[in-house]
């Protein structure tokens, strides 16, 4: 178990202690799809969903949600984030839409929970909106992308 850094001696999870880590630039890059009809694709395109505007409100609870991750997940350090970003990009040749989120930190820990929450959020908060349309659209593909700075190095997704 000693692999796992948010176990400790005991076999019992605990939040790892980041306090000797240096300070560090450290980014995070994660997406997710939301898969769904043409129609529905076409409805949030058009501006006519009697919601609203489908891509800002998704925007904005993944940014939202970046910032609260610590509250969410557990273990995970209430992090000082520079800089969240969340961009929404139809893909009708898929069927959907692609979520990338970004973010970044000067920090002793890294941000990739940061980033995988706010696509999570914002394809979750794609689906609220549109369930009353259609009830069997996916989210998939939720991963991180790209990572880095930090003691562990960069990371790129192949």
């Amino acid at each position: 178990m000693s692999d796992f850094t948010h176990i400790n001696a005991s076999g019992e999870a605990n939040m790892v202690d980041v306090s000797a880590k240096a300070v560090t630039v450290r980014e995070a890059r994660a997406e997710a799809w939301v898969l769904m009809a043409p129609d529905t694709l076409q409805l949030i395109l058009g501006g006519r969903h009697h919601k609203g505007d489908v891509f800002a409100t998704a925007r904005i609870a993944g940014i939202m949600a970046a910032k609260k991750t610590a509250d969410l997940i557990p273990l995970c350090h209430p992090l000082a984030l520079s800089k969240v970003e969340v961009n929404l990009h139809a893909d009708t040749g898929r069927g959907g839409v692609r979520i990338e989120s970004y973010c970044k930190l000067a920090g002793q820990t890294g941000v990739e929970m940061e980033a995988l929450t706010a696509a999570s959020v914002a394809a979750l908060t794609i689906y609220d909106m549109c369930k009353a349309v259609q009830k069997d659209m996916r989210i998939e593909g939720v991963r991180l992308l790209e990572k880095r700075g930090g003691k562990s190095g960069d990371f790129k997704a192949s």
